[in-house]
């Protein structure tokens, strides 16, 4: 049975759908780079409010930039814009939910000037963005807007026809602003740290070079609310739309898939109305930041500690190196010992309790969350979610050890081979960048911690933390990962 909004009163009884009109709600949202993440997070909980009908002002009109995009757009308008949830995990029941929170969804490939428009309409009050980590044009080891990108020079020669979020947002602005409408929040739902503080300094870095009055309007009036959000999400499969139809019944082009683990702390800074999403379990404060903090160091560091060394061990799903209890005993002591005497309190918040949590998120077997997922784009992620607990390491002359051996098996994997002999692919856009760091063997450490745009200026200058990674690093190449992570846990 095809999914689409004919089809919604056949679907089985287990199977939880729109309890309401869905020709009744207006696209107040406009959101970009439409992928797992965002149907399984942000459109959810949009849903939620829409089921209580409290949310008619607050549908979500989705956005692609990119031409890879097309294939999401296509599989969603083959099925009135409807897509499945399916939680899983590993009780009994696995729920599953058809979402219809987003009712539509534009190319910047069909024309610029639609896209334009839809953003510069009253009728758009919030753009939320899940664009990645690179997405924000800003150089990681300085954090400044990269102006000299090609595609940010095409875009302030040919501001009517933008090919960037930022020159697509830049255009939209002014032609709020000049027609007297109220702005819109930007509202980054990214899993990078202070991601609103990021976003407002790439988009006023680049109204600085289209029009300074244009940036000086934008500072004063477009809100960028800081959030942290959280739901393991890993990439639909061949085998996940294959069980969904033996399960349900339902042929869906595209389902999400997703843990039932459902978090989202956000500040309550928007500055043309917004949801009202507390009602459906989103936490609004006054500061992200300490809960920011606590799920970049603990969760996405931990990812990269067991990612790269479970990769180099053969294996091939998070709950695999779960099940490798010398590895999982290295990621708990890694967060107890190195992230956790750096954090500050968190309101609300049993940090044991979380980190118990996360290691059941973790071994979760019915999600088979990819370590090739975790560990792609490492060169985006360290800078991010590993080297701010290291910096606080090195300031404060703590053991360097077990944050050193995350760093050296990034490292080692980049050769692309694990242990087993078994070669595969660098999942990261600069991995050319990276091959050519470390092909010279006799000045692989030097050559590898030169990289600025990760590694910055201060952590080189670590001889303590230069001695680590070279130690490990070379236990490693000659010992192999279970002899290192004996070394560490017992050092």
């Amino acid at each position: 049975m095809k999914l689409n909004a004919e089809n919604l009163p056949s679907l089985p009884a287990r199977v939880l759908r729109p309890g309401y009109d869905r020709s009744l709600v207006r696209q107040g949202i406009v959101h970009i780079g439409v992928g797992g993440f965002h149907r399984a997070h942000e459109a959810v909980y949009t849903e939620m409010l829409l089921n209580q009908g409290q949310a008619n002002d607050w549908g979500i009109c989705g956005v692609g930039l990119r031409a890879e995009d097309r294939a999401m757009q296509t599989a969603l308008a083959s099925q009135d814009y409807l897509y499945t949830l399916v939680e899983l995990g590993d009780g009994a029941d696995t729920a599953v939910q058809v979402i219809g929170a987003i009712g539509d969804f534009m190319l910047a490939d069909d024309g610029c000037d639609a896209l334009i428009a839809k953003l510069a309409s009253p009728d758009t009050r919030i753009v939320s963005l899940t664009i990645t980590e690179g997405g924000y044009c800003t150089d990681d080891s300085t954090g400044q807007f990269n102006a000299n990108l090609p595609q940010i020079q095409h875009d302030l020669e040919h501001p009517q026809a933008p090919k960037t979020v930022f020159g697509f947002l830049a255009e939209a602005l002014i032609r709020r602003r000049d027609a007297g409408i109220a702005p819109f929040t930007l509202m980054s739902c990214d899993n990078l740290p202070h991601n609103g503080d990021v976003a407002r300094k790439a988009l006023l870095g680049f109204c600085t070079l289209r029009d300074s009055a244009l940036h000086d309007w934008v500072a004063a009036n477009v809100s960028f609310p800081n959030a942290m959000v959280d739901r393991i999400t890993p990439m639909t499969s061949a085998s996940h739309r294959a069980q969904l139809q033996a399960n349900t019944g339902i042929e869906d082009s595209w389902p999400v898939v997703a843990e039932p683990f459902l978090q989202w702390v956000l500040e309550d800074k928007f500055c043309n109305g917004r949801p009202e999403w507390e009602r459906v379990g989103v936490q609004f404060t006054d500061d992200v930041t300490p809960y920011e903090e606590m799920k970049i160091g603990l969760l996405n560091g931990a990812h990269l500690a067991m990612a790269y060394l479970g990769a180099l061990l053969g294996h091939e799903f998070a709950h695999e190196t779960m099940q490798d209890t010398q590895l999982r005993d290295y990621v708990r002591r890694y967060m107890d010992q190195d992230v956790t005497p750096l954090l500050a309190e968190v309101p609300g918040i049993d940090l044991n309790d979380y980190k118990d949590t996360l290691i059941e998120r973790f071994s979760n077997t019915a999600i088979c969350d990819q370590v090739s997922r975790l560990c792609s784009d490492g060169s985006s992620k360290f800078p991010k979610f590993v080297l701010p607990t290291l910096l606080g390491q090195i300031e404060q002359g703590r053991a360097l050890d077990r944050t050193a051996l995350i760093i050296a098996a990034w490292c080692h994997y980049l050769g692309g081979v694990d242990e087993k002999g078994k070669r595969y692919p660098i999942p990261d856009p600069r991995a050319a960048w990276l091959a050519e760091a470390i092909s010279d063997t006799d000045k692989l450490t030097d050559n590898f911690l030169a990289l600025e745009d990760v590694f910055g200026q201060k952590i080189p200058q670590s001889t303590a933390f230069k001695e680590a990674f070279q130690r490990q690093l070379e236990r490693l190449q000659t010992l192999g990962v279970r002899a290192t992570l004996a070394k560490v846990m017992a050092d």
